[in-house]
């Protein structure tokens, strides 16, 4: 399924670049925003790897410690055509800690071992801190206006490519699903198609507030306001808005885009009027979400990447680094920068 051409906060680029040349162009290192406990019945296993996923390292540390694939879990998957550092968690209630000095697994390295009292669910990560290289980049002081432009305003909090699978296959079969035509049992499967056909549809809301707006900071009535890195939102008011505008202008709140489900989508008045009207074309997807009980929920629009800091390697080559929060996709801000060659896959969710 061919995915549409979302819209760019600061118009289309016409720089090109190539992303993801080697997996050490694309450096990733998770950061769960807390220390282990040092105790508990849960290991929080510490890994860098090159070259495979994350779901086959997590088997393969099943198999050495003896225990079954369902009590490995990781805060979210990294891509395997990139070097990643993350932490899986093994449940070990009763057991002692496996000796892993002779666990071998290519392309597979552990750094670090700690108990934990608590198992690593999906998402409880703060973020995570990326180094790029980026290569072939055809205007360099064009480059240089728009990273300086990405470094205060930040890039539409889209969705990346690898949610909606090779040649949007995931959303393909998740068009299918909604419209009865195959039946979908695998747990994970249907997780990941659930996730394409929302993720699609908040990405539908940002670009169409982009084209008829030209802004992802300008509130409306009925807007559903996030506290800038926090999960909690409320809506805003229409008596309220000059005062909550300022706030938005300083970067205190952001204005949310709605991943729909059942339940409330949280917007009100001219917000939500206009989201509807956005996913006007999506009645079998909304349908499919509320059939299968995936709560409604809100994302910023906008992601301003931390400590974004680069270095020209020379005059067509940059070494770029920043940190993003938990869910939000690198891509997302490098399509921002050029056109992007090569290998496009995103490296995590």
């Amino acid at each position: 399924m061919a995915l549409p051409e979302w819209q760019w906060l600061y118009g289309k680029p016409a720089i090109r670049g190539q992303l993801k040349a080697s997996p050490e162009d694309f450096v990733v290192i998770e950061d769960l925003g807390y220390e282990a406990d040092g105790e508990g019945e849960h290991l929080l296993v510490r890994i860098r790897k090159t070259g495979c996923n994350t779901r086959f390292v997590a088997d393969a540390l099943a198999k050495f410690a003896g225990i079954h694939p369902r009590d490995v879990s990781f805060a979210g998957m990294k891509d395997r055509h990139a070097v990643t550092e993350q932490t899986l968690c093994l449940r070990l209630p009763g057991k002692e800690t496996p000796d892993f000095s002779s666990f071998t697994l290519e392309g597979c390295e552990i750094l670090h071992l700690a108990r934990h009292k608590r198992k690593l669910r999906t998402g409880a990560l703060a973020g995570n801190a990326f180094r790029l290289v980026l290569r072939h980049i055809s205007d360099r002081a064009a480059l240089e206006e728009r990273l300086l432009r990405v470094q205060t305003g930040g890039a539409p909090n889209y969705f990346g490519q690898q949610r909606f699978g090779f040649q949007g296959n995931n959303l393909e079969q998740a068009k299918r699903w909604a419209n009865d035509e195959i039946r979908v049992r695998e747990r994970n499967k249907r997780s990941f198609l659930l996730s394409a056909a929302r993720s699609w549809m908040f990405n539908q809301v940002v670009s169409d507030r982009l084209t008829q707006q030209g802004s992802l900071t300008q509130a409306i009535p009925g807007d559903a306001l996030q506290l800038t890195g926090r999960g909690s939102w409320f809506v805003a008011a229409a008596e309220e808005l000059p005062q909550l505008q300022t706030r938005i202008d300083n970067n205190e709140l952001r204005i949310t885009a709605p991943l729909p489900g059942s339940g409330e989508w949280g917007s009100r008045d001219a917000a939500l009027a206009f989201e509807q009207q956005s996913l006007a074309d999506s009645p079998a997807f909304i349908q499919l979400l509320e059939r299968e009980r995936v709560e409604a929920a809100r994302r910023a629009m906008l992601v301003i990447p931390r400590d974004l800091r680069w270095n020209w390697a020379d005059d067509a080559t940059l070494e770029l680094s920043f940190w993003l929060p938990a869910g939000s996709f690198a891509t997302s801000i490098v399509r921002e920068l050029f056109e992007l060659e090569g290998n496009e896959a995103d490296i995590t969710e």
